[in-house]
Formats: C-alpha cells, structure tokens, sequence
C-alpha cells in the first residue's frame, strides 16, 4: 500500500472548480469512461490542473465495477439497529476498543486535550471501518473516485471528491498505486480525499501525515474531523445531545450514526 507521507499545506486551491467540471457527461455503465475522462481532463486543465497531473491521474484510472458493485449493495444501512450491531460487530468493537484505550492511554488523553474529543467516538469509528487497521480495502483509490465521479448517482459529490484527489496527487500524497476502500476512502480510519486536505494532521510528531502507516496521524486526523463537524468539549454525543451531530457527519447512515454512539459509549465507560 502506498504511503500518504507528505505535509498538507493549508491552502485549499481548486476546491472551487467543481462547478465547471459538472458539464462532463455521466453514466451508468462503462460505455461511456473513455469519454468522460477526456472531457473531465479538458476541464479541469481550463480551471488550472497541471496536465502532468492529469495525464498522470487519468492514463492510471480504469472503470471499476467493484466500486460501483460496492456503491449499490450497502445494504446494512437498512438494517435494524440491533441487526447492524451484530453484523458489524458492534460488541466485539467494544470489548476490543476498551483494551486499545488501556494500552493508548496516553495517545487519547493528547488527542482529547488537542482537539476536545474523548476516546470512545474516536476508537469506535477505528473499529467499525477497519477493525482497528487490519483491513484498509483492496480497491485501487484513484479509479474508484473516478468511477464515482463518472457514475450519475452522486456524480458532484465524487466529482468534488475527484478535484480533491487531484489536489493531493499534485501535492505528491495520493500514487497511482494507492489502495483503499470502494468509494476511495484510504487509512486507518477511511477518509475520503477532500477529507484528507480538510482534517488530516500530524499526530505523532513526526512532521509528516500517513493515515495509513500511523495510527496517532489517522486517530488525530478523526478527532479534527469531529471537531470540524461541530464537536463541543465536555458534551455528551448520544442521539439528542450536541455532539451526534459531529457523528451525523461522519456517515450519513442513521443506524451506523447510533451504532458508533452506542460502541463509543461502552468504551468510555457509559
């Protein structure tokens, strides 16, 4: 797996330039990739894409079916609460992240005095997408946001998420070769590209960003996320109290949203 080892700069140029690139056709099966890669690359060149990155980008992308193979099969999302909790896991999540927090004390209690966010929400998230790391997807990531971008469903979602993707190949953080999950998310803790240039941050110290290879980068990374999304110090985050908004905006899914609640609470202790 390649590694996200460069510095994010601050500036988020180009984050703007989705607008434009909406005009590339869509479409619902691969018919149509060849064309829109073409017409995707015109329009991104005119709202200042280096063509470097482009050719570099679009000449390693290929339609993958198993990204939108993945996009249209989430059924657990439908489950009932109790079901997706034995789906996923939910209760060996728990177990495992009581004894993840016992062996990182230190690790969390620097990461809720940085950015105000106690362990639970921030290990349960570890747990539920990777199983605390062990699996970080086989999906090459730069083909699945472009595949996304492609595809009608969400086509400005993916196409802002395809800008982004360009920004960090730009920067030399996404490779060609990079693997991650269907939709493109990549580490630890699956954060999508645009999340990448918003949240992620140093955690260890090392002066370098690898969501992939540094637990404390992708952990620290997910408590800014929170805290981006609305997280307030000392308030409780089960549904109705201000924090699970922070969860709300980690994944769109109601059941997945009291899952992490409901997971994070029993490794704090609640």
């Amino acid at each position: 797996m390649a590694r996200i080892g460069a510095v994010l700069g601050v500036a988020l140029l180009g984050l703007s330039m989705v607008s434009a690139a909406e005009a590339a056709t869509c479409g619902n099966t691969a018919a149509g990739f060849a064309d829109w890669t073409k017409q995707i690359r015109g329009e991104a060149m005119a709202n200042g894409v280096p063509a470097s990155t482009l050719d570099t980008v679009l000449r390693s992308v290929s339609y993958s079916r198993g990204t939108i193979s993945a996009d249209r099969g989430q059924k657990s999302f439908h489950l009932s609460l109790d079901a997706f909790m034995k789906k996923r896991g939910g209760p060996a999540i728990a177990s495992q992240g009581k004894s993840v927090l016992k062996r990182n004390a230190a690790l969390f209690a620097s990461i809720e005095q940085r950015f105000g966010v106690p362990p639970g929400p921030v290990i349960a998230i570890w747990g539920m997408e990777t199983g605390f790391g062990s699996f970080m997807g086989n999906t090459p990531t730069l083909s699945a946001v472009a595949t996304l971008a492609y595809d009608c469903r969400r086509t400005e979602y993916f196409t802002d998420q395809f800008y982004a993707a360009l920004q960090l190949v730009d920067r030399g953080v996404l490779t060609t070769d990079m693997i991650g999950a269907a939709h493109g998310e990549v580490g630890q803790t699956q954060f999508l590209p645009k999340n990448v240039l918003l949240y992620a941050v140093d955690g260890d110290g090392d002066g370098r960003i690898d969501l992939i290879h540094s637990a404390a980068d992708a952990l620290a990374s997910t408590a800014n996320f929170l805290r981006g999304h609305g997280w307030q110090p000392g308030q409780g985050y089960q549904p109705g109290q201000p924090n699970f908004v922070a969860l709300q905006g980690w994944n769109a899914a109601s059941v997945y949203q009291q899952a992490i609640a409901i997971i994070a609470g029993r490794i704090d202790g609640g």
